[in-house]
């Protein structure tokens, strides 16, 4: 897994720039003309927007291969100033800068999936996400929607890093999804490899009936991953039908089941993966109906709440990952928000 490219964009130059690292990533991917040109877009437009309107502009772009296609994502985080009336923003015709005020309605209609989140005197998350399927079949279309769950997850390599030691990976299986989150010690190549010995455990595990049992995993994947630097490892089992959450972890990866009445850690033993872990074992946890999922490496702070956005639980996940990652990145480390819920 590659990291979501973080651009800072505070003026015109950026823009450019911006759109162009766009491109190369769309082209690295075989993503088309036809694509590219609305990737431009999309980006111009919001780079646009955020020199234009808002403070400390940033874009973080990713591409990411999924079964059936490729999803690319454009995500515009600002600081402020919010938006007053997000509905009236996003009719053609509005502009508070003097231009034909066709810019987030534009990147509204080029997105398949369009998120937004403005609160005053906080900021703004947009999401414009592009989902492109393999040769444009309808079940290779289908096959990029999950119709049960919703999830998202932004990684950012640490400063001076081109790629993240941080790594996520989820499977499905009807009414059940498998969550796995991996932060390799330290950053760089060997923190990724030790990370990346967890994905391919993950993948290649029998999970067994409904993902029961994260534990099992986790213990299969220790051996395996001696011979890297070692990670922090934590896989949540998510079952709609039982509405419950099981968990095992081994290290900091911290995981919080949320709604607008409870906010409930995911406890998770001492220890790394590949080095000396304890006893591991599953916990069962409830998941309210209207509940989500988040996951994060040490990158985040652990001190965060969403009480006083509500109505950002309701936005894409990727939404809800932005705004963490804006607001409690510790900045020294790579980062990894992972959140999931009902479709």
């Amino acid at each position: 897994m590659t990291p979501h490219l973080d651009l800072r964009v505070d003026e015109a130059s950026q823009v450019g720039e911006a759109r162009r690292m766009a491109l190369r990533l769309a082209a690295s991917h075989e993503l088309g003309e036809d694509i590219g040109g609305r990737i431009a877009l999309v980006v111009t437009e919001l780079g646009t927007n955020l020199v234009r309107h808002a403070k400390a502009g940033r874009l973080l772009i990713a591409c990411t291969a999924v079964e059936g296609g490729a999803h690319f994502e454009v995500i515009s985080i600002d600081s402020g100033p919010g938006m007053h009336d997000v509905n009236q923003c996003l009719r053609d015709g509005y502009s508070t800068g003097g231009t034909p005020g066709t810019g987030l309605g534009a990147v509204q209609r080029l997105s398949t999936d369009f998120s937004v989140f403005s609160k005053l005197d906080q900021g703004t998350v947009i999401l414009s996400r592009i989902r492109i399927p393999t040769g444009g079949a309808a079940a290779n279309r289908a096959a990029l929607l999950n119709r049960r769950f919703l999830h998202a997850g932004i990684c950012l390599a640490a400063p001076g890093e081109v790629i993240s030691g941080d790594a996520w990976d989820i499977r499905f299986e009807g009414d059940h999804a498998c969550v796995i989150v991996a932060d390799g010690l330290g950053h760089g190549p060997e923190a990724a490899a030790a990370a990346q010995v967890a994905m391919d455990a993950f993948r290649a595990a029998d999970l067994g009936d409904g993902f029961g049992s994260p534990s099992t995993v986790l213990e299969q994947a220790h051996p395996l991953m001696r011979q890297t630097r070692g990670a922090a490892v934590s896989i949540c089992a998510l079952d709609l039908a039982a509405n419950k959450v099981v968990a095992a972890g081994a290290g900091n990866v911290s995981g919080r089941v949320i709604c607008g009445l409870s906010d409930r850690s995911l406890l998770s033993q001492h220890g790394t993966l590949g080095l000396r872990i304890r006893t591991l074992q599953d916990a069962s946890y409830a998941w309210p109906e209207h509940a989500l999922l988040v996951m994060h490496s040490d990158g985040l702070k652990t001190r965060w709440s969403l009480d006083q956005v509500s109505g950002l639980l309701r936005c894409d996940p990727a939404v809800i990952a932005a705004w963490l990652v804006r607001d409690h990145t510790r900045g020294l480390d790579d980062v990894l928000v992972v959140v999931v819920k009902r479709a």
